[in-house]
């Protein structure tokens, strides 16, 4: 197993034109699958979660993976953030900008209430248009967001400018 982040890149797949040509999918599986990578991984996130904060918010859907483990990890509370129609009680719901058309996000309304500090995870930041609607929607419950956490960045997409005012953290930069 490597010792630092950078070297975690050995366990991330490029995927070639995938889901469509010209898109070089960076594919997380062989991370997942090696124990001591992903392991190493949750403990590297874990380090960046300040003592104060109160629960781990997942992304759909590979941000239920780390946020998961990192919320088992820290003893923390797993909050989910899904695409409509997935949570059975009364929602928030947030509708974003994607490259090509809108997409939305619910989370559950007694999920989170003010005075919660929180994470937000999830597995890449690209554009950062799931994770800036996500920062929103915590916000409509009156949670305050401590950081995003991501365990990929594509530095060249700029999806940090989206998340302006709220610290940002990647393990790994392409």
């Amino acid at each position: 197993m490597a010792d630092s982040a950078g070297q975690w890149q050995e366990y991330i797949r490029d995927v070639p034109d995938f889901p469509k040509p010209g898109i070089v999918f960076k594919d997380i599986t062989p991370l997942l699958a090696n124990g001591e990578a992903f392991a190493a991984t949750i403990a590297e996130m874990a380090a960046l979660v300040g003592s104060d904060v109160d629960a781990i918010v997942g992304i759909e859907s590979r941000g239920f993976i780390f946020g998961a483990a990192l919320a088992q990890k820290l003893g923390l509370g797993l909050i989910t953030v899904r695409k409509p129609g997935k949570l059975p009680a009364d929602v928030h719901s947030i509708e974003y900008e994607l490259e090509y058309g809108f997409d939305r996000l619910e989370i559950h309304r007694d999920a989170l209430s003010a005075g919660h500090r929180v994470v937000i995870v999830d597995d890449l930041l690209a554009t950062g248009g799931t994770a800036a609607a996500t920062v929103k929607l915590v916000g409509q419950l009156g949670a305050t967001v401590d950081a995003c956490l991501f365990l990929i960045e594509l530095d060249f997409l700029e999806g940090r400018k989206a998340l302006s005012g709220t610290r940002a953290e990647s393990l790994l930069h392409y």
